[in-house]
């Protein structure tokens, strides 16, 4: 039977229209400029050909995220988000989005790694659990991201001097604060929202929003 990686002739992009984890893919997308088709589907009831490449079961309370995002190019077949923005990063080196010595690059992926440890996790539990476990969590998030707050002050990105990928991780999910109720304006001197307003700013975040993410805060003007 000829699946959809044999049917799709270009890179396509499939996304819920509400996962953070797909809302970072499309950003790396936008920001290097690729051609790509971005297919928005139902999570709850995404196509029968996806599931059978992906192997991978629907939104579910053990799965959250089911399969978005999903990239196809061709044969290949990638199904976790992190591996897709490495895989677009070395696909389409320019402009890169890592540093390039082997180093920086491994204390990046560390750093990410990190990210969606402390701060991923947390926000799947506010918007995956129960009322009290989100309540919890809601609170744990919003003191873990004002702990940091001397890093998003202390360089113009997050704890580097040039945009990179670790931005692209944490942009969407400071784009979701408002609709979950996390206010960071306490932190000293607004420094995690002056970097997130710089960060809602970039013309390629506003490209890789869907109309449903466009609801959950308000670009600058």
């Amino acid at each position: 039977m000829t699946n959809i990686a044999t049917r799709k002739s270009v890179m396509t992009l499939y996304s819920s229209p509400t996962c953070v984890l797909s809302h970072c893919a499309r950003f790396v997308l936008q920001e290097k400029s690729i051609a790509a088709e971005i297919e928005f589907y139902d999570p709850q009831n995404p196509p029968k050909e996806l599931l059978a490449d992906n192997q991978r079961c629907a939104e579910s309370d053990e799965n959250p995220r089911g399969i978005s995002p999903t990239l196809i190019e061709r044969d290949l077949v990638l199904y976790d988000s992190r591996i897709i923005m490495e895989y677009l990063d070395e696909r389409f080196p320019h402009p890169p989005l890592h540093q390039m010595d082997p180093v920086s690059r491994a204390n990046a992926r560390m750093l990410i790694k990190r990210i969606d440890q402390d701060w991923y996790q947390l926000l799947d539990d506010i918007l995956f659990t129960g009322e009290k476990k989100s309540a919890k969590a809601k609170k744990s998030l919003r003191e873990s991201l004002l702990e940091a707050a001397p890093i998003f002050a202390a360089r113009p990105y997050f704890m580097s001097d040039e945009f990179s990928l670790i931005d692209c991780v944490i942009t969407p999910l400071l784009w979701r604060m408002p609709s979950i109720g996390i206010d960071l304006t306490s932190a000293p001197d607004d420094v995690i929202n002056k970097y997130a307003q710089r960060m809602f700013k970039r013309p390629a975040f506003a490209r890789s929003l869907s109309d449903i993410e466009m609801d959950m805060a308000e670009l600058p003007k």
